[in-house]
């Protein structure tokens, strides 16, 4: 049987999302701790039970970058206060997805203001329908939508430094943006770096794995070998880790775009193992296999 591959892809693509949901459901909250990691004086990563969360703080208060679930949210703010005793001002979405931004409602009750690429908005305000499954993911509340959005990027002067935030179409998906905080030379990549795990690639929403590895060129041209990288999901990273994950992704690309130029099947090239050599140090987050049928239909 023939499947249209623009058809695969969104499939693939929708196949992604709820092996993440169901992990997120799985999840017990009340078990998950937060972990506070000093970046460098005044900026921290939280890590939990979803995206990983930056932190800036000093004199004019408290910016985040993503803010996890809403069920974790007591526990974010005491992390924060062991750290700031100020107001968290500024809330910055790397993206749209519920592991890192469903904490926005009850962030955005409170006064923060939240901020976002504006395709990050578009999509949270509708519902995302998908008929093949017969599911339907509702729309945010309307307290979680960040009320300021851009286009292509924003400069912001908070804390004692310049933080430039520019949006990065088409890789992870068409709502990506990066953080980058240019006197502490630290920068957040979202879900455009994974410094342990296989990604997730969103290419319903705009993604592509050629856009990931483009991505991944265009952050290594800003940063240096000094720089600290908070990524999407997994430990804090630097130049060197982006560039490992960098080129795994695009070995991993090329495998399978030379078997899909082959006619290879989905089955072959998964017979083919095409992430081999990287699954020892990928085991966390998506199984391999998953990246390996999102790229297939995406090089189709």
């Amino acid at each position: 049987m023939s499947i249209n591959p623009k058809k695969l892809r969104v499939y693939l693509a929708i196949l992604a999302i709820f092996a993440f949901i169901a992990a997120a459901t799985a999840q017990d909250f009340e078990k998950i701790q937060i972990e506070t990691v000093k970046v460098t004086e005044g900026i921290y990563m939280l890590v939990g039970g979803g995206g990983n969360i930056g932190v800036s703080a000093g004199e004019d208060g408290v910016l985040l970058i993503d803010d996890q679930f809403g069920q974790l949210m007591e526990k974010i703010k005491a992390a924060i206060s062991n750290i700031s005793d100020r107001p968290i001002r500024l809330v910055l979405n790397t993206n749209w997805h519920y592991d890192h931004v469903s904490g926005n409602e009850l962030l955005g009750k409170s006064g923060a203001l939240i901020i976002s690429h504006e395709n990050s908005r578009k999509l949270m305000m509708v519902e995302q329908s998908y008929p093949e499954f017969n599911t339907h993911l509702p729309p945010y509340p309307e307290a979680a939508l960040p009320a300021l959005t851009f286009k292509d990027a924003l400069t912001l002067y908070f804390n004692g430094d310049e933080i430039q935030v520019t949006h990065i179409p088409h890789a992870h998906s068409d709502a990506d943006i990066v953080i980058y905080f240019r006197k502490a030379n630290v920068i957040h990549t979202g879900d455009l770096c994974f410094s342990s795990g296989y990604p997730f690639i969103d290419v319903a929403h705009g993604g592509s794995t050629n856009g990931m590895v483009e991505a991944a060129d265009t952050i290594l041209k800003i940063i240096d070998a000094n720089t600290k990288l908070i990524p999407g999901h997994g430990p804090l990273t630097n130049r060197e880790g982006l560039q490992k994950f960098r080129d795994m992704l695009a070995a991993v690309r090329d495998r399978i775009a030379k078997l899909v130029k082959e006619g290879k099947t989905l089955e072959e090239v998964l017979a083919s193992k095409p992430t081999a050599d990287f699954d020892k140090d990928r085991k966390a987050g998506m199984p391999s296999d998953l990246l390996v049928k999102i790229i297939y239909g995406d090089q189709r």
